[in-house]
């Protein structure tokens, strides 16, 4: 397990018997504002990006992940940047996509210098992956300081909408095309009853008065969702540190009553943001904190916690946990082709992108691993292991162990060096005692610096 420690209502990780861990779900960079999307029986993750060793909101395009049982996330790259905007300059902030129509309306917020400050746009694709280009050449929304963190709901009735805010809270009606609105802005009432504002004293020119505190309630990262016609909103609330609250409706535009806090303030972060979905026949909530080495408010990870409504549809209080995800819902088939960047748990790997090969695991050194969940071997097992790597240097060994990094060897192989980087070669090895379900660890062993880079693997029956 990983050590625990609290530091002023936080919780910092430190890293110690990593092979148990599963949060955060992305360790191979810095993920945010976690937007899950279920789309054909697959579920994607649109995050935002920090920028390794931010002191600000350094973040400068979205990626995309996906998995099929909640716990192996295949990183599908980066096909969306704040400089695919035209008209802005920076600042790639909270987003959500979603589906309609045959394409992919992906909603985000940035900076817009012609103004000084964040608005709403809008790109679009024809896959959850895209390409996406933006879909207006101009913003979607720049009404208020506040218009960042989009999130997107379509009703049963087919209607779209769109809520967004920082320190308010506004929404519109989405158009059919879901790139223009009807009927105008407009803002909902940070009411105490609504958002569960705190009544605060204050003393105003020698007068001491009463009132509800925005900023003790509704924050930003709204995130819609609707079950047994019960609609919910999901927030961060509480101002800065922040924490995760909700309310209720029998309407998608009000009146809410708040409802309670879901999540507590934790994590090593000044901020959280949030998004639920279910799938495969369970809830699972998405948030952020700062949990990774070096990690903190301006370098946040992507964490998940499964979870159950009561009999009366409420949420629970949930806390952030290092196990996350314990139960997958589905087991990967290692006789499909794989691809390298599909990950449960690394050590010390990173992932890059290029027009060729697209996403591939990169910057493998002496003692790193990768840990894949719910591999199912089947009754008949493997007998052959075959990956495609490129090394510019000596290359180095993979091992193949089961359930732990140094648990059961099942085969060994040896990289050599391929010429460069971008050389790609394919290469095969024996197995033994490959069968039944497991956990499946790629051990990288070799001298110092980098070994190898890795496309993808498959094993043969």
């Amino acid at each position: 397990m990983r050590k625990l420690k609290y530091f002023g209502g936080f919780l910092f990780i430190t890293f110690w018997n990593v092979c148990n861990a599963q949060n955060p779900i992305i360790q191979t960079r810095y993920t945010c504002d976690p937007a899950p999307m279920v789309y054909n029986e697959k579920v994607y993750l649109y995050a935002d990006h920090d920028e390794e060793g931010s002191k600000y909101f350094t973040m400068n395009d979205w990626r995309v992940y996906s998995s099929m049982d909640m716990v192996n996330w295949t990183d599908l790259g980066s096909p969306l940047k704040y400089s695919d905007f035209k008209w802005c300059n920076g600042q790639a902030w909270a987003t959500q996509c979603i589906h309609r129509n045959g394409k992919f309306y992906w909603y985000v917020a940035c900076f817009y210098p012609k103004i000084g400050r964040h608005v709403v746009g809008v790109a679009v694709g024809d896959s959850p992956t895209g390409p996406f280009k933006d879909a207006l050449g101009k913003p979607l929304i720049e009404a208020n300081w506040g218009d960042i963190d989009p999130t997107v709901f379509i009703d049963d009735d087919g209607q779209a909408y769109l809520y967004w805010g920082n320190n308010g809270l506004w929404y519109v009606k989405l158009n059919k095309d879901m790139i223009s609105y009807s009927g105008g802005i407009k803002k909902i009432d940070l009411t105490e009853s609504a958002f569960g504002g705190v009544k605060t004293k204050y003393v105003d020119e020698k007068i001491t008065k009463t009132r509800i505190e925005g900023l003790d309630c509704y924050e930003e990262g709204p995130w819609i969702y609707k079950r047994n016609g019960k609609y919910y909103l999901l927030y961060a609330a509480g101002g800065v540190p922040e924490h995760i609250s909700y309310s209720t409706s029998d309407s998608p535009i009000g009146p809410w009553k708040y409802q309670g806090i879901i999540m507590p303030m934790q994590g090593g972060s000044f901020t959280n943001h949030c998004g639920i979905i279910d799938y495969k026949g369970r809830s699972y909530f998405f948030y952020h904190n700062g949990a990774l080495p070096g990690g903190g408010g301006f370098t946040r990870s992507t964490c998940i916690e499964p979870f159950q409504f009561d009999k009366n549809g409420n949420i629970p209080t949930l806390n952030m946990t290092t196990q996350g995800v314990i139960k997958s819902v589905g087991y990967l088939n290692p006789f499909n082709r794989t691809e390298a960047e599909t990950i449960a748990w690394e050590q010390g790997v990173k992932t890059e992108q290029d027009n060729v090969r697209g996403v591939y695991v990169t910057s493998i050194r002496n003692g790193d691993f990768i840990k894949i969940r719910s591999v199912n071997f089947g009754k008949i097992g493997a007998s052959t292991f075959e990956v495609s790597v490129a090394s510019a240097t000596h290359g180095g060994v993979m091992e193949l162990h089961l359930d732990k990094a140094n648990g059961t060897i099942i085969g060994s192989l040896k990289v050599p060096s391929t010429g460069s980087w971008k050389s790609w070669r394919s290469f095969s090895t024996k197995v033994f005692g490959a069968k039944g379900l497991h956990d499946l660890y790629l051990v990288f062993k070799g001298d110092n610096g980098e070994l190898f880079n890795i496309d993808y693997w498959k094993f043969r029956k």
